[in-house]
C-alpha cells in the first residue's frame, strides 16, 4: 500500500467534521468551535469554497493556526478560483507550516458557479487533467516541504478513476451509501476515500425533514449531483420538485444521534476510509457543538 496514502488514513482517523458554518461565523466563534471539536476527539475539519465566502487558503491557514492537532481539508477548492501553480504553491505553503495537517481537496465546481466568476466550464475530466499537469509542473523555491495530501471531488466513474491515478484519493459529496460502495470499487483498495455525510440531529421529525429539504434543494438543481443520483438508479420523479422522501432519506441522515452514527457506520462498511459529518440545523450558522457532542457519544470507539 502507498506510504503517503497510509499516512493520510492514519492522520484522518475514521470520522471528521464538515462545516459551512465555519465560514459563516466570525473567526472567534469558529476558533472556539474548533477547540470544542478537538476536545471531543474529532480528527478533521473540512470547509467549502463558496461564492462570496472566505478564501480557501487564507481560511485554512486560520483554522490550522487555531487548532493543535486537527487535520484541515478544503472541500472543495475550485480549480476555477486560481491557476494550477497558485493551487500547488498554496498547498505547499500550508504543508510547510503545518506538516501533515493540511488536505488539499480540489474540484471542477459547477457550471453556474464558474460562469458567475467569468470562467469557462469545459469537459470536467479534460480540465482536471490539464490542471493536475500544471500543479505537477509548478516550481517550488520555498523551504523544504512535501506536497500536501491531495483528494479530488469525484462523483462519476471517470473522475474517480482519475483520483486513483493522480491523487491520494477522492472526496464525494451529497451521496448515499450505495455510491460509497461504487466509489470504492472504482478507486480500488489503496486510494483514500473521504465521504461527506449530511445529517440533522433533531427529534422533531417534521423540523428535521424541513431542514434536510431546504439544504438538498440547491444540490438537486445542479446537474453534477442530479446526474450522479440518476446513475445510481434514482428517477426524475425522485429528483424533481425538491426530491422524494426516499432520496432525501438516502442522502441526508435525519433523527437521533444514534441514527446518524449508524449511517456513519454504513458508509465505513461500504468502503469509506474517513466520513466527514456535516450537521445541519434550522439556523445555517449553527456550529452544532452540542449536536457533535451527542454524536460523539454514539460513535464510541470510531473516534478513538
Amino acid at each position: 500500500m502507498d506510504t503517503r496514502r497510509s499516512l493520510l488514513r492514519s492522520r484522518l482517523g475514521r470520522v471528521g467534521i464538515w462545516s459551512f458554518a465555519l465560514q459563516a461565523n466570525p473567526f472567534p466563534a469558529a476558533r472556539a468551535a474548533l477547540a470544542a471539536y478537538e476536545g471531543l476527539g474529532y480528527r478533521s475539519v473540512w470547509f467549502p469554497e463558496s461564492a462570496g465566502s472566505k478564501e480557501a487558503f487564507a481560511h485554512a491557514a486560520l483554522l490550522l493556526d487555531a487548532s493543535e492537532r486537527l487535520a484541515v481539508g478544503t472541500g472543495i477548492a475550485s480549480i476555477h478560483a486560481r491557476d494550477g501553480v497558485a493551487m500547488a504553491l498554496g498547498g505547499r505553503t500550508l504543508e510547510e507550516a503545518h506538516p501533515g495537517r493540511f488536505v488539499l481537496g480540489i474540484g471542477v465546481s459547477h457550471a453556474p458557479a464558474v460562469t458567475a466568476r467569468g470562467g469557462t466550464y469545459g469537459k470536467p475530466i479534460d480540465q482536471m487533467r490539464a490542471y493536475l499537469d500544471a500543479m505537477d509542473a509548478a516550481p517550488w523555491a520555498g523551504p523544504a516541504a512535501e506536497r500536501p495530501a491531495l483528494v479530488l471531488a469525484a462523483l462519476g466513474p471517470r473522475m474517480l478513476e482519475l483520483a486513483a491515478e493522480r491523487a491520494d484519493g477522492a472526496h464525494p459529496y451529497f451521496v448515499p451509501v450505495e455510491h460509497t460502495r461504487i466509489a470504492r470499487e472504482r478507486l480500488g483498495a489503496d486510494p483514500v476515500l473521504v465521504v461527506e455525510l449530511t445529517a440533522t440531529i433533531d427529534d422533531d421529525r417534521g423540523r428535521a425533514s424541513e431542514t434536510a429539504r431546504a439544504f438538498a434543494a440547491r444540490y438537486l438543481a445542479l446537474p453534477n449531483y442530479a446526474n450522479n443520483l440518476r446513475r445510481l438508479g434514482y428517477a426524475d420523479d425522485d429528483i424533481d420538485h425538491g426530491g422524494s422522501d426516499r432520496l432525501i432519506d438516502a442522502v441526508i441522515a435525519q433523527g437521533s444521534a444514534a441514527t446518524v452514527a449508524e449511517r456513519v457506520r454504513e458508509h465505513l462498511d461500504a468502503g469509506a476510509d474517513h466520513v466527514v459529518v456535516q450537521l445541519r440545523a434550522p439556523d445555517p450558522t449553527d456550529l452544532c457543538v452540542a449536536a457533535f457532542a451527542a454524536l460523539r457519544e454514539e460513535l464510541g470507539g470510531l473516534l478513538g
